[in-house]
């Protein structure tokens, strides 16, 4: 097995959907090797990307297998690609080994849809559920609400998204 610092970052896409009263979409992760305690379970939709797909089809695509939303529109995209390191210990589980962490592509969607759209339970295209529940949050508290190796992504998604979030509430 090659050592963890020698393992590529899985290219992913993940999605901040902000409803009209400035609250974004969070959902409460199944289960899965990444989530590493019991508090820590939230996240915004995020998925990787398929050889041969561009980041932002990925990322509408990820967005319907785990949440059925399609009522979007876009606000605007992180022009870095953002990385994480999974804790070593997990590193043999997540994603059978191949990859360190994730190389991610965010973007800020509005939702212009009803919550009626919303279907963590019955993804688009028969997908296994990802999600158990859902809300919507304020964007300032993401961070606390994930893994703590994702934090420094959520705080950067926070910095560069807030001001969509001002705009919509």
């Amino acid at each position: 097995m090659p050592r963890f610092e020698d393992l590529p970052y899985r290219p992913c896409a993940g999605l901040c959907v902000i409803n009209r009263a400035g609250h974004v979409f969070v959902g409460r992760r199944k289960d899965g090797p990444e989530h590493t305690d019991a508090t820590h379970v939230w996240q915004m939709p995020q998925g990787g990307i398929d050889k041969g797909e561009k980041p932002y089809p990925a990322a509408l695509r990820e967005l319907r297998e785990e949440t059925n939303i399609r009522s979007v529109k876009r606000l605007g995209s992180i022009k870095d690609w953002l990385t994480y390191d999974i804790p070593p210990v997990i590193a043999g589980t997540a994603w059978s080994g191949k990859y360190r962490g994730q190389k991610q592509k965010w973007y800020a969607l509005q939702f212009t849809g009803s919550d009626k759209e919303i279907d963590i339970l019955n993804p688009d295209g028969g997908h296994t559920p990802e999600f158990c529940e859902w809300r919507w949050e304020p964007m300032q508290n993401l961070p606390g609400l994930v893994v703590p190796f994702k934090r420094a992504t959520y705080e950067r998604v926070v910095a560069e998204f807030s001001k969509f979030a001002a705009r919509l509430s």
